[in-house]
């Protein structure tokens, strides 16, 4: 993947294909290939251009000390100014949908459409709880097994479907056991538990919001709370489908997606 640098901070990222624009934003802690098993030659077959990237704070991108969301935003409005892509359409997953969102917000010019995956706009209880568990555990400096973290993650963002499922699920337990790409992420500053539900009825692109049915991170719920907050979005469920859900239901993601990028707008 080529270095691109933006203004002192370098992105590493994919271009791919030719035609209209679509730019991935993928979420927290995820390299911009994996959009690259189903979704990028998806939309390549179709005649679109699109590009990937691994956010600030993941390396080969740069890795500063921390990370902020108007960081994240700032990057992606870069990358879609350098690259010419604008205006394109854009679509993200959980923390990537929710840059997405505000970048439609702080920079309507460069966005065309806009597809939000696995998102929400206000978190409920339990994902605060979730949250702020998490970072209890990160700042006492505690180390769980391998194994034990593989197991919650395959729980945390599988569908159930997939998990009964005997060995396909043993095969993402692999998946989850290896170890992270790149050597080590910066500190993501980002509030989840801000309230941007008010902020989104202000997106006035057309939009996707798609919801996984078994969503345990970013449950389905908080999906149609987006979609009714954005003026005219369209929501969709995909069923059999956890956190991961581009990745456990490609083929219903993508005929989403793909019908979704190529309705014409009305006149």
């Amino acid at each position: 993947m080529p270095l691109i640098d933006l203004d002192g901070t370098r992105l590493s990222y994919d271009d791919l294909g030719a035609g209209p624009a679509v730019l991935l934003i993928a979420g927290t802690a995820a390299r911009g290939r994996t959009w690259h098993l189903h979704q990028v030659p998806a939309l390549v077959a179709a005649g679109y251009r699109v590009v990937t990237f691994d956010t600030r704070g993941i390396a080969p991108s740069d890795v500063p000390d921390r990370v902020t969301m108007a960081d994240l935003v700032a990057d992606a409005a870069g990358l879609i100014e350098r690259l010419g892509l604008a205006p394109c359409r854009v679509a993200g997953s959980s923390m990537g949908s929710r840059v997405a969102a505000e970048l439609s917000l702080h920079r309507p010019d460069l966005v065309d459409r806009l597809v939000l995956m696995a998102t929400f706009g206000r978190p409920s209880a339990f994902q605060t709880a979730v949250s702020e568990a998490e970072q209890a555990l990160r700042a006492g400096g505690h180390r769980l097994p391998d194994d034990y973290l593989a197991v919650v993650r395959a729980m945390q963002n599988l569908s159930p479907r997939t998990l009964a499922d005997d060995r396909t699920a043993r095969d993402w337990l692999d998946v989850f056991q290896l170890p992270a790409a790149g050597g080590p992420a910066s500190r993501l500053e980002v509030d989840e538990r801000a309230d941007r539900l008010g902020a989104y009825a202000a997106i006035s692109v057309p939009c996707l919001v798609l919801g996984f049915a078994d969503d345990l991170v970013t449950p389905a719920a908080g999906g149609r709370a987006v979609a009714a907050a954005i003026p005219g979005a369209r929501y969709a469920e995909i069923p059999d489908a956890g956190h991961y859900g581009y990745l456990e239901q490609p083929h219903l993601v993508n005929a989403e997606l793909l019908t979704f990028l190529q309705e014409k707008e009305p006149a």
